[in-house]
């Protein structure tokens, strides 16, 4: 059976495929084709998500984020490893996908400890089971200013009010500063707050 459209929703600022039946070769078709594009492809269990383009939005949130995370932990004394987006999953565990932001913890590892994704446009194919699948062990989604946190437990993820891995850090204080509307303003103002911590 040829690949079929399942959902093609859009809003303004973001829009999405959703095709199934795709073979891993027909994605890593796809994958060649779609370079240089600003499409990114999210695969599980033969459903395929193609996304083009990120918002203004998604970009600003998912930057602010990281910088504060990043500030936190160089504070803290807490090694990290940026791995951005860098594409996770292979044809033998039938999933990929390109997280928003990503970060090891202590060394490199081949799979991140922490994933943090932007959520703007909802549907299209659950990520925290790709995750879930590739046992990461933190994923952290931010959506209309809340941060929700999901704790990997044996196979399953849990929703957390605190992070396993970075037990001290508040996240609500995080998610304050997440909100803020000046970038530059929200990291120098939280730096201060870690500083007197």
């Amino acid at each position: 059976m040829s690949s079929l459209v399942l959902e093609q929703p859009s809003n303004a600022e973001t829009s999405y495929v959703l095709l199934y039946n795709v073979s891993w070769e027909k994605l890593e078709q796809l994958d060649v084709a779609l370079t240089g594009t600003s499409a990114r492809l999210t695969y599980l269990d033969g459903l395929l998500e193609i996304m083009s383009p990120l918002s203004d939005d998604h970009e600003d949130n998912k930057k602010t984020l990281a910088m504060l995370l990043e500030v936190y932990m160089r504070m803290k004394n807490i090694r990290f490893y940026g791995r951005g987006s860098a594409t996770i999953g292979n044809k033998e565990d039938n999933t990929r996908r390109e997280p928003d932001e990503s970060y090891n913890l202590g060394t490199k590892k081949p799979i991140p400890d922490l994933i943090l994704e932007i959520t703007v446009t909802s549907g299209g194919i659950n990520k925290l089971k790709i995750y879930q699948r590739l046992g990461v062990p933190e994923v952290w989604f931010w959506e209309d200013g809340l941060l929700s946190l999901y704790c990997l437990q044996g196979d399953s993820y849990i929703k957390a009010t605190k992070s396993n891995l970075l037990p001290d850090l508040n996240l609500d204080l995080l998610a304050k500063y997440a909100r803020m509307t000046d970038q530059y303003d929200a990291v120098n103002e939280y730096i201060q707050i870690i500083t007197k911590e």
